[in-house]
C-alpha cells in the first residue's frame, strides 16, 4: 500500500524558509514531486524529480530545492525567500516511473498517489 505523509508546513514571514518532508512507503523507483494549491486556484506543479533531473516551476526557481534521501525514502522541498504568493496547501505526489516525463510538472493528472497535504502560509 502506497503512503505519502507530508510534514513541515507552517506559518512564516516573507523572506523566511521552510523545509517540507514527505515520507514515502509502499513503492520504490517512482517519479516524485511537489504540487501546491491555493484557494480558488488550480493545483500547480512546484518541483519534480525524474530520471536524475529536477524540474521547477518558473515562480520558484532559485528559491526552492527538491531533494530525496533514498535511504530514508523521503522527499524534501527546501523553500527559501518565501513570498506571500507561495501560500498554499503543498502536496507530495508519486507515480510509476513509466508514467512520468519531462513535462510531468505541468501534468498533476499523471501522478497516481498523493499525500494529505501540508499548509504553508507566508505573511507579508
Amino acid at each position: 500500500q502506497v503512503q505519502l505523509v507530508e510534514s513541515g508546513g507552517g506559518s512564516v514571514q516573507a523572506g523566511g524558509s521552510l523545509r517540507l518532508s514527505c515520507a514515502a512507503s509502499g513503492f520504490t523507483y517512482a517519479c516524485m514531486g511537489w504540487f501546491r494549491q491555493a484557494p480558488g486556484k488550480e493545483r500547480e506543479g512546484v518541483a519534480v524529480r525524474y530520471a536524475g533531473s529536477t524540474y521547477y516551476a518558473d515562480s520558484v526557481k532559485g528559491r526552492f530545492t527538491i531533494s530525496q534521501d533514498n535511504a530514508k525514502n523521503t522527499l524534501y522541498l527546501q523553500m527559501n525567500s518565501l513570498k506571500a504568493e507561495d501560500s498554499a496547501m503543498y502536496y507530495c505526489a508519486a507515480t510509476p516511473y513509466r508514467l512520468c516525463g519531462v513535462n510531468s510538472i505541468q501534468a498533476p493528472e499523471v501522478f497516481r498517489y498523493w499525500g494529505q497535504g501540508t499548509q504553508v502560509t507566508v505573511s507579508s
